[in-house]
């Protein structure tokens, strides 16, 4: 039975392992807090650390990597309630009871524009290229309100007629349904009305 307000791990046996230390280290050798019996298991495999009411997952140079919601972690991340870890080969799920008292978080939305990747929340999205062109210039732009005119010359610039309304409109509402949870209350992609649209950063 877990302690009120502490996060804590369940495993695939439905076990809980509350996360009351300051650090809680997972591995194969005993000394950890979370022993992992399972040879892809490094002896000092990851660790979690809570800073303040944040849950912070870090590998420690593994082996096998550790992994969050399917993808390997490269460096500190920090949990959310329901993420799936596989640490070891074993997997486990981030419960965060006092998720409730938090303030409540922006999608997470990760660009690289480099190599024309987009995740939501952890996750791949699949974007068209003009999709792919508005978010990019709204994202330069991140923070800043532009124009119907100024998106329609970055992301039509082989158009010298110009661009109309519903086009600009109808490329929105597709970006939306494909970066927002729910694409009828946006938190991400806002309309500025009167003046255009920007892309939202946190405490903006």
């Amino acid at each position: 039975m877990t302690i009120s307000n502490i996060p804590y791990l369940t495993d695939s046996s439905g076990q809980e392992h509350p996360l009351e230390a300051i650090q809680t280290r997972l591995g194969r050798s005993a000394e950890n807090e979370i022993v992992i019996l399972n040879k892809l298991a490094s002896r000092e495999h990851a660790v979690i650390r809570r800073e303040g009411r944040k849950a912070i997952l870090e590998d420690l140079n593994s082996t096998n990597g550790t992994y969050l919601n399917g993808r390997r972690v490269s460096g500190p991340v920090h949990l959310q309630d329901g993420d799936h870890l596989t640490v070891g080969g074993v997997e486990f799920v981030f419960h965060d009871p006092d998720m409730t008292l938090h303030d409540t978080p922006l999608p997470e939305l990760e660009i690289n524009l480099t190599a024309g990747e987009v995740r939501l929340n952890r996750r791949p999205v699949l974007l068209s290229p003009k999709e792919l062109a508005l978010l990019a210039f709204l994202h330069q732009h991140r923070g800043k309100v532009c124009s119907k005119d100024e998106i329609g010359r970055a992301v039509w610039s082989e158009y010298r007629e110009g661009i109309f309304d519903y086009q600009i409109e109808n490329l929105v509402r597709r970006l939306r349904a494909k970066i927002e949870p729910d694409p009828n209350a946006p938190q991400l992609l806002l309309t500025v009305r009167g003046l255009g649209y920007k892309l939202a950063l946190p405490g903006r």
